[in-house]
């Protein structure tokens, strides 16, 4: 699910800003912006989402700005020192006379204005980045679960709608029992038509048409399934990994139904018509399920 939040933290070392940015992903993938001297605490941030997050892409953004020394300037002077001594080598190497350094240039190099990533994070830096960690989140999922709520209403709908386009095609499926029992007999004949055949493979031929004719199991279980998932949905919890194989049955039964819906003429086209309706409300509900952990 998408959502945003972001945690500003003061302590005597400096200010801790740590932001999350979810959008929707099949898995967990988590990306880091962090500076390099908090490198060292990237898994401490990573276990405290994992804690939180099952789901998403998530961004991770986080800064560090030190304060600085009572009586002293934030000032990398040996960067400092190195800049100047790189402008002045190139300007003699390639000749460029009365180049002067740009001050403001030097001051916007990553670092200059920051004490040396060397120094090594106390433990109040590593607590207070944990805690952000953790704060943010549980403000990201307050953003995510809002969303999910009205996610889960929508796929209640689609369930309902599924639902509702099973009991039609059931509906015909019993006026077109004549149609189910005129195309197997039709079958049987052009078996019979001048050969002699065993009743044992006639009974065997007529069981396979009679299954290979009638969509009542596929309905039922796509009935089914559309009520499992509403439950699942009711129930909480994890239910992303689990919706998504729910969904690929829901789906194997709709291809089933129009697969044997051919030949059953005008009611068979409208069966096939209502199976389409319903496995695209199948490929709506994917869609939503990205958004649901």
């Amino acid at each position: 699910m998408t959502g945003f939040a972001r945690i500003r933290k003061t302590i005597p070392q400096g200010e801790i800003v740590l932001s999350l940015k979810s959008v929707n992903h099949r898995g967990l993938d988590l990306h880091f912006h962090l500076p390099h001297e908090l490198d060292p605490i990237e898994n401490d941030i990573r276990t405290a989402i994992r804690a939180g997050v099952v789901r998403g892409h998530v961004q991770i953004h986080l800064s560090f700005n030190r304060s600085a020394e009572e009586g002293a300037a934030p000032l990398n002077r040996n960067l400092l020192a190195a800049y100047m001594a790189a402008f002045r080598e190139a300007a003699e190497h390639f000749g460029i006379e009365g180049a002067r350094p740009d001050l403001n240039s030097a001051l916007r190099v990553p670092g200059m204005l920051a004490t040396s990533d060397e120094e090594e994070l106390s433990e109040e830096v590593t607590r207070t980045v944990v805690e952000a960690a953790k704060e943010a989140v549980a403000a990201l999922n307050c953003v995510r679960e809002k969303e999910g709520a009205a996610t889960v209403l929508e796929v209640a709908q689609r369930c309902q709608s599924i639902r509702d386009l099973v009991g039609r095609m059931e509906e015909i499926r019993a006026g077109a029992v004549p149609a189910f029992q005129k195309r197997l007999r039709d079958k049987l004949a052009e078996l019979l038509n001048g050969t002699g055949i065993d009743a044992q493979r006639l009974a065997q031929e007529a069981a396979v048409l009679a299954d290979r004719s009638d969509v009542a199991e596929e309905l039922m279980r796509l009935r089914t399934h559309a009520g499992q998932l509403e439950s699942m949905l009711i129930a909480g919890g994890e239910v992303g990994k689990r919706l998504d194989f729910l969904l690929q049955e829901m789906n194997r039964e709709s291809n089933t139904v129009l697969s044997k819906t051919g030949g059953l003429g005008d009611l068979g086209l409208t069966i096939t018509d209502l199976a389409l309706a319903a496995k695209s409300e199948i490929d709506k509900i994917r869609e939503q399920s990205l958004n649901l952990e």
